[in-house]
């Protein structure tokens, strides 16, 4: 576990400034083997010290390769330079930031480190079981990943904290070719919050999961091309919940609301049907722990939920410290940084859609002609709200009933527009944790929805 000395750096923090100083290590496990041989068996370590100091309405940032009281020392008086440099020019001549309580909390332990071998052993385990049961597969492949992030972070305005963040997976991906030669595949995805040796004990634990993959991709294998067209589509909660993130989520960052976003001078305004609300928790949902709890933030904010849309209104924006003094009001704790040489963002932490009352058994019936989308393996939006999602799994519905599965397609739209449409809501809550956010630099996420009744467009062959 890494030392609490900064804790102890008050003293380096420059007075009638705003600071932070944090010390992280990042650690990252990686094998993957396709079609039986090994191809890729990596592991990497990272760690280092950084400081950010607030002089004048400007923030100075420096970090270093090391984890050390000197190295604390040289950064926080290299941020002072550096914010001192950026005054020199800017000349904003603005004070500290409002007050902010600061986080005293320790959610940190002692993490495994299993060898690779550990690693390789259980995906041949799992690759030897698909072979043996599935061999008319036309290609297979598993990858697996685990993540461990270990943070200290101190500020001049009381913070405290030792954190802990941790996630492993695995992905298996299939494919099969469709009697016209046409190679299709789909992926499941396993694990989530813990380390690989607690997320994956027992090979046989996620046999059931790849043989609903399996079936899949053999449905896929028979299956037709979507119709184009704007189409009553219910959207699986993979779905809304990357729309939550992708189409809905970067517009309501505070950064980018000041940079235009379509969110801009939105607040208090109809952005979607009242049967939508949307948070962004921080650890414990009213479903259930959030996939990657979140405690305090990088700038040293306790970390609180923020609720942007609620009953067809937007409410809110995500903020860090100095968004939320522009705005007039309080950080929830959305700043965010990768690595130890990054500096805060404003990012997003577990992103759903809530749940409503509706059941996707009556949500399927209901419709007479369109779409049932489960899965995805893309999307990209802007700030705007324009977006377009790749779908991977999805089946026809005719007359209420679940029809042949589709090939892969696509569907886009104007976020807002077509939230504005959702006239079902499902009551369960599907939430994804494995991805990251790419947004200057990656970041662990997690988004979430359920099931919605919809008309979006839906492309073609």
């Amino acid at each position: 576990m890494l030392e609490e000395f900064i804790y102890e750096a008050g003293d380096l923090f420059p007075t009638g400034s705003d600071a932070e100083l944090r010390v992280q290590r990042s650690r990252n496990r990686a094998v993957n083997i396709v079609q039986g041989n090994l191809v890729g068996n990596g592991r990497s370590d990272a760690s280092g010290t950084c400081a950010r100091v607030r002089r004048g309405g400007v923030c100075g940032f420096s970090s270093i390769a090391d984890v050390s009281k000197e190295a604390a020392r040289a950064v926080l008086a290299s941020a002072v330079d550096n914010a001192d440099f950026m005054d020199s020019r800017l000349s904003r001549g603005k004070g500290a930031y409002p007050v902010v309580k600061g986080a005293v909390l320790n959610e940190s332990w002692e993490v495994s480190d299993p060898e690779q071998k550990y690693y390789v052993d259980f995906l041949r385990a799992l690759d030897s079981y698909i072979i043996g049961k599935y061999p008319d597969l036309a290609s297979r492949g598993l990858f697996a990943r685990s993540e461990c992030i270990e943070k200290v972070i101190a500020t001049s305005f009381g913070t405290k904290a030792h954190t802990t963040f941790q996630r492993s997976y695995i992905y298996v991906q299939m494919s099969a070719m469709t009697p016209a030669g046409i190679t299709v595949d789909n992926l499941a995805i396993l694990g989530g919050w813990n380390e690989f040796d607690r997320n994956f004990v027992k090979p046989e634990d996620f046999y059931e999961k790849i043989d609903n993959l399996y079936k899949e991709v053999r449905l896929k294998s028979e299956g037709v091309y979507a119709e184009a067209g704007t189409k009553t589509c219910i959207l699986g909660g993979d779905l809304s919940g990357m729309l939550a993130h992708e189409a809905v989520g970067h517009t309501v960052e505070a950064d980018l609301v000041i940079g235009g976003s379509v969110a801009a001078g939105k607040i208090g305004q109809r952005v979607a049907s009242d049967l939508v609300s949307m948070v962004d928790y921080a650890n414990v949902t009213p479903f259930g722990m959030s996939p990657l709890p979140l405690y305090v933030d990088d700038e040293g904010v306790r970390c609180t939920d923020a609720e942007l849309i609620r009953d067809g209104i937007l409410v809110g924006y995500m903020h860090n410290r100095d968004s939320a003094e522009r705005f007039g009001v309080t950080p929830c704790g959305n700043a965010r940084a990768f690595a130890y040489s990054d500096e805060p963002l404003i990012r997003m932490r577990n992103t759903a859609v809530l749940p409503g009352k509706s059941k996707l058994e009556d949500m399927i019936a209901s419709v007479d002609d369109g779409y049932y989308l489960c899965s995805t393996n893309n999307g990209q939006a802007d700030t705007t709200g324009e977006f377009m999602f790749g779908i991977t799994m999805g089946y026809e519905i005719k007359h209420g009933k679940i029809g042949k599965a589709i090939l892969d397609t696509t569907i886009s739209g104007v976020a807002f527009d077509m939230l504005k449409t959702v006239d079902m809501v499902s009551d369960t809550v599907t939430w994804s944790s494995s991805g990251y956010c790419g947004k200057k630099q990656q970041m662990p996420v997690s988004l979430g929805g359920p099931a919605l009744r919809c008309k979006v467009n839906i492309g073609g062959r």
